[in-house]
Order: C-alpha cells, then sequence, then structure tokens
C-alpha cells in the first residue's frame, strides 16, 4: 500500500493551527511617537522571490500576500511616518490555483485535513475547487511588492521574463520588460531585496536533479534545477542593488539561509523502513551475491574503489532500515554487469548501477514520503520502493549534493554583505535566524516558533514558505536591523497575534 506523508508524520499532526486575523502590538498613534530615522519610508518597494511575494501552502493566495513579510513592514512604516498605501498584485482569490485560458496550469494550495467525524488528522490536502486568477488578464499596477515566486537572480534582469513566468506576466510594463527595471522605474525611497534562494533552493528540492553550474557564465543554458555560478549571481546582484539605491535613501539586503533548517529537508527520516527479522532475511538474500561477488569483482578490475564498495553494501535488519536509493554521483555500473562474467538482465543491472543504502547524512526531501513503502509496480508485491526498488535520486540530498549547496550558498552570502556594506545598507543575517528557528526555536510572547513541520509554526504545508506567523517573523527581523542602520524607532509586531496552518473547513474563496 502506497505510504503518505500523512501516516508518517501522524504523530506529529495537531489540529488548532487554526489562522487568524493580525492584529499588531499595542499601536501607539500619537504623532511623531515612531521614527522612520534617516531613512525615507514613503516609497517602499520590496524586490524578491516566492518569499517576498508572500507564497505559502504551495501556491499563492490573497491571504498569503495580505501576510507577506513586505505588507506587513508597510504596515509599521506608515506609523512611522511612511505610505499608508503598499500595493501588491493580489491573486483573484485564496484557492491559489492558475489558469491559463480557463485551463489550470497551477495547483490550489495546501490546506490541513482532519476526518470529519473522528477528529483524526490526515495531513495536507490540495484545496478543492477551480481557481479564478487567469495569468493573460494582467493585474492593474504599478505594485510595490516585486516578488515574483520562482525567479533567480538572473531572472530578475532577462528581458521578457513575464513571457516565461506567469506571476510576473500578470504585472510586467511590457512584453520585454525586466523586473529589476520594473522595480527601479518606481523610483524607491526605500528597498528590501532577497533574491538567490531559488539559485540553489531548486537544485536541492530536486535531490541534486541538476546541474552544479559553477564555471559557466552563460544563464541561458542552465536547467531550471541547476545551480547558479557564484560569479554570475555577483553580477547580477550588484546590477541590481545599484538600480534599486539609486534612487533610494537606503535600503535592506536579506542573505540566503541554509537548506537544512527548512521542513523540506529535515522531516522525514532517512531511516524510514520498519521490517521484521523473517523479511529483512528474505531481502538479505537477494542482495547477497551483489556484496559478496559483484561488489569485489568490481574493485579487482579497477572499476570501483573499495572505498566505494563498502558504501554500496546492502544490508537490512530487524527494525527500522535506511532505504536503498539511486546516488548518480556513484559510478554507474549498470552496463559493465550485462556483460560478462556478470551478464544480468537489463531490468537488474539497471536497479543496481548507481545503487546504495541512505545513511544518516542524507536528506530525504518531504515529497520522498508518498514514495517509500509504495510499489513500483501496483501488481508486484515485491516491488517495494526502498526495499527492491531504490529510491530516486530526485528524493534524496546527499551529502556530496549538500556541499555544492552550501559552497554556493556561502558564495552568495558574501556578495550580498560585501555589498550591503559597501552602499551603507542594512544587512539582515536569515541564514543565522532561520538556523535558530530549526535548532530549538525562537521564544515569543505566548509560545515558541520552531521549524517542525506543521506542529512548529513558522513553515507552511510546503515544508519552505512561512506562515503569516513565519513572515512576521521576518519581517521584524529586517525592521530590527532597519532600526539599527538607519536610527529608526519602528515597531515591532507581536508574531503571536499572526495564525500558522489553516484547516481545510477554515478556509473561503
Amino acid at each position: 500500500m502506497k505510504k503518505s506523508i500523512y501516516i508518517v508524520l501522524g504523530g506529529l499532526l495537531t489540529l488548532g493551527f487554526v489562522g487568524c486575523e493580525p492584529e499588531f502590538d499595542t499601536p501607539v498613534t500619537d504623532e511623531g511617537f515612531y521614527s522612520s530615522g534617516d531613512a525615507d519610508l514613503s516609497n517602499y518597494v520590496a524586490v524578491g522571490n516566492s518569499l517576498t511575494a508572500g507564497f505559502a501552502d504551495g501556491a499563492l493566495y490573497i491571504t498569503g500576500q495580505e501576510n507577506s513579510y513586505p505588507n506587513i513592514m508597510a504596515q509599521q512604516f506608515a506609523l512611522a511616518g511612511g505610505s499608508e498605501t503598499f500595493t501588491q498584485p493580489l491573486m483573484a482569490d485564496n484557492l491559489g490555483g492558475l489558469l491559463l485560458n480557463g485551463t489550470q496550469v497551477a495547483p490550489n494550495r495546501f490546506v490541513l485535513a482532519a476526518d470529519p467525524m473522528t477528529g483524526e488528522p490526515l495531513g495536507p490536502v490540495i484545496l478543492e475547487g477551480t481557481p479564478t486568477t487567469e495569468v493573460t488578464t494582467s493585474a492593474t499596477g504599478p505594485f510595490n511588492n516585486m516578488g515574483v515566486p520562482g525567479a533567480k537572480s538572473f531572472h530578475l534582469v532577462t528581458p521578457g521574463y513575464g513571457a516565461l513566468n506567469p506571476y510576473y506576466g500578470r504585472f510586467a510594463t511590457g512584453a520585454s520588460a525586466t523586473v529589476i527595471a520594473d522595480a527601479a522605474s518606481l523610483s524607491p525611497s526605500f528597498f528590501s531585496l532577497w533574491i538567490g534562494n531559488n539559485d540553489i533552493l531548486s537544485y536541492a528540492t530536486a535531490g541534486g536533479a541538476g546541474v552544479d553550474q559553477t564555471g559557466n557564465l552563460d544563464p541561458s543554458t542552465y536547467g531550471p534545477n541547476d545551480i547558479t555560478d557564484p560569479n554570475v549571481f555577483a553580477a547580477v546582484y550588484s546590477e541590481q542593488v545599484a538600480a534599486l539605491n539609486a534612487s533610494a535613501s537606503g535600503g535592506v539586503l536579506v542573505n540566503i539561509p541554509d537548506v537544512t533548517s527548512i521542513p523540506f529537508f529535515t522531516t522525514v527520516p532517512s531511516q524510514s523502513i520498519p521490517l521484521d527479522a523473517a523479511t529483512a532475511a528474505a531481502v538479505n538474500a537477494q542482495f547477497t551475491l551483489y556484496n559478496t561477488q559483484v561488489l569485489p569483482g568490481l574493485v579487482g578490475v579497477g572499476v570501483i574503489s573499495a572505498e566505494e564498495a563498502a558504501a554500496r553494501q546492502i544490508n537490512f535488519s530487524a527494525g527500522v532500515n535506511f532505504p536503498i536509493m539511486v546516488d548518480d554521483d556513484l559510478t554507474d555500473i549498470s552496463m559493465i554487469l550485462q556483460g560478462p562474467p556478470f551478464n544480468l538482465p537489463a531490468s537488474i543491472a539497471g536497479l543496481l548501477g548507481q545503487l546504495r543504502q541512505a545513511t544518516n547524512d542524507d536528506l530525504v526531501v518531504l515529497t520522498a514520503s508518498s514514495e517509500l513503502g509504495s510499489l513500483a509496480d501496483p501488481n508486484d508485491p515485491n516491488s517495494v520502493v526502498g526495499v527492491a526498488v531504490p529510491l530516486g535520486d530526485e528524493f534524496v540530498l546527499t551529502t556530496v549534493e549538500q556541499e555544492r549547496v552550501a559552497t554556493a550558498t556561502a558564495a552568495y552570502n558574501g556578495t550580498i554583505r560585501a555589498l550591503a556594506a559597501a552602499n551603507g545598507l542594512g544587512f539582515v543575517d536569515a541564514r543565522a535566524a532561520l538556523a535558530q528557528v530549526a535548532d530549538g526555536g525562537v521564544s515569543y510572547d505566548g509560545g515558541l516558533l520552531t521549524s517542525e513541520f506543521v506542529t512548529g509554526g513558522a513553515f507552511s504545508l510546503d515544508g519552505v514558505h512561512p506562515t503569516p506567523r513565519g513572515y512576521a517573523y521576518t519581517a521584524n527581523l529586517i525592521i530590527d536591523k532597519i532600526n539599527q542602520t538607519y536610527n529608526a524607532t519602528i515597531p515591532n509586531v507581536n508574531i503571536g497575534n499572526y495564525g500558522t496552518i489553516t484547516l481545510a473547513n477554515n478556509v473561503s474563496n
């Protein structure tokens, strides 16, 4: 039977995480009580990707946009002399899906479902309904929130990107427009820039099923899941900062968190295959020749090293086991196994080609939950994924792949910090802040904000994007840096007044 994340995480799912309308911390309206200091907040423009747009629960929808960190910040700016108007390209509903000429091309959002009779948690489900946001219908701008879901750093300077990205296509000023030029044309008096997450995140969420393009300076040749070359990132990021800063009194740059700080990579345990002693013994018997003859033989002829042979040994035992998986950084032995002396069928050789068991150092992604324990062939009860059939490479971020992500992230963050210093801009260390949320959590008045999936309060049901409460926490981080950098006294919000996970029966379109 196919298992799902709802079964695997059943013990974590608790109800009561109902969204609520945000309220601000004891608003003070006396004129002059709060100050914007050296910052001119009269025309704040936010530039970035889905995190800036307010994306959550796997979709962009009105309530998420209303609780985006730029919108939360703008409301606080208004208390300190900033504009009371902050425009966003709002979706048409709270379903979150997209239509292209009437055909749905993007899914609706996730909500948390429960059995209506027992209240037993069923887990995240796609919200039913037909969305009403038609991407061919332009949203009337201009907009202060220039967050574009899916955008990588170089996309912000790519002419005609609106034709490739329906979210930007809804409000691009022209067929050949760029995000950064549209943002700069607003002559922001103050700005925030948070971009670069997708330059490594798409590679990571795809389990490393992409290419590290370090050394390739032509982003037009990149695939959707590739890692952006750090020099490409530095060049386009510098261009963006210069364009936004040209008219501004100041701004804030936000760096890139580690992937290990988000539940998409930390929820599904790498050790997740329960077997009894008899089943473990039967499975081990199937791999005896592979362990004792094939691997040593390949070492003997110099095809693989003894170290790689040891890493490829398959061994199950009674209890909870590591699944078998594909590791595309291993030597592909599939063609060799089809020839003498092994003469294995192509189907078996293919399964063994880059096979090993996962380890505690591997990160199994959230979407793997629906694959682990399922049947690769519904008609074959022995084709259990993780036991007889390896978990696909796209479901595991290996240590080698993690190192590629970490190296690129460090390079991007070095660029961001240096440009903030060179231009006298605020620098927000989101990497350190989210690491703290993941490592024990952050206390607030009335609770603890953690990165635990569903129950922690910080992350929405896609395991990547924040909840309203998580976005409120982000807004406070940026406000604190503005106050520090620009001698301002902008008030924080009480993050406990913001919602977390939405129940399926608590949604209006």
